[in-house]
C-alpha cells in the first residue's frame, strides 16, 4: 500500500504558501492628511496610480512568475491603481475591478485616464472642454471608455489629451485620478 506522507507534506507547503499570500492585505483608497500617507516598501505613497509601459502585460494571481497568469493586457498606458507592493511585484486594481499583480518594470509613473469607464454603453459623450469650467467652449465629445493622457489636475478639473484633442473635462469623470487629487506631469 503506497504512503500519502510526502503527498500530505507537500499539501501542507502549498496550503501555508496560499495562506501567505491571502492573507497580504490589499491597500484602500481613502483620504489621508498629506503627512499621514501610507507609503509601501518603495517609500512611494499606497494606492496610488500608474500606467502599463507595453502592450504585452500579464497580471498574474500571485507576486512572482511562477504564477499563473489571470489576464493578458494587449493595450500600452492603460492605467492601473496599485494597492500593494512586495518585492518588485505591485498588486494592482484595473477599472473594471479586477486584481492582480504586475512586475514593476512594466509599469510607468506616466499619468493616464479612462472617460467614465461606467458610463459605457449607458451614456453617449462625455464633454471636453476649453476651459477648467461647466460651459465653456466644447473642444470635443469624448466616448466613455476612451483612454486619455492626464496632463494636469486642480482637484476638479483635469486637462487631458484624447486622441489629438486637448482640453478640459470634470476631475470625476475621469479614472485614473483621485476625487480632489492634484496632478503635475
Amino acid at each position: 500500500m503506497p504512503s500519502f506522507a510526502p503527498f500530505r507534506a507537500l499539501l501542507c507547503v502549498v496550503f501555508l504558501g496560499v495562506a501567505f499570500i491571502l492573507s497580504i492585505p490589499a491597500g484602500q483608497a481613502e483620504a489621508q492628511a498629506a503627512d499621514s500617507v501610507k507609503r509601501g516598501p518603495s517609500g512611494l505613497p499606497l494606492p496610488r496610480f500608474v500606467s502599463l509601459k507595453s502592450g504585452r502585460v500579464n497580471m498574474r494571481i500571485g507576486p512572482g512568475v511562477n504564477y499563473a497568469v489571470d489576464w493578458m493586457y494587449l493595450k500600452p498606458g492603460l492605467p492601473m491603481e496599485i494597492i500593494q507592493e512586495y518585492d518588485n511585484w505591485r498588486r494592482v486594481r484595473d477599472a473594471d475591478g479586477a486584481e492582480g499583480w504586475i512586475n514593476q518594470a512594466l509599469l510607468s509613473g506616466r499619468r493616464t485616464g479612462i472617460a467614465a469607464p461606467w458610463f459605457q454603453g449607458k451614456q453617449a459623450t462625455i464633454p471636453l472642454y476649453a476651459r477648467a469650467e461647466e460651459g465653456a467652449r466644447r473642444v470635443a465629445e469624448i466616448e466613455p471608455g476612451a483612454l486619455g493622457e492626464v496632463e494636469l489636475c486642480n482637484g476638479t478639473w483635469c486637462r487631458m489629451s484624447f486622441d489629438g484633442h486637448q482640453g478640459w473635462i470634470s476631475q470625476a469623470s475621469v479614472w485614473g485620478v483621485y476625487p480632489g487629487e492634484s496632478v503635475e506631469n
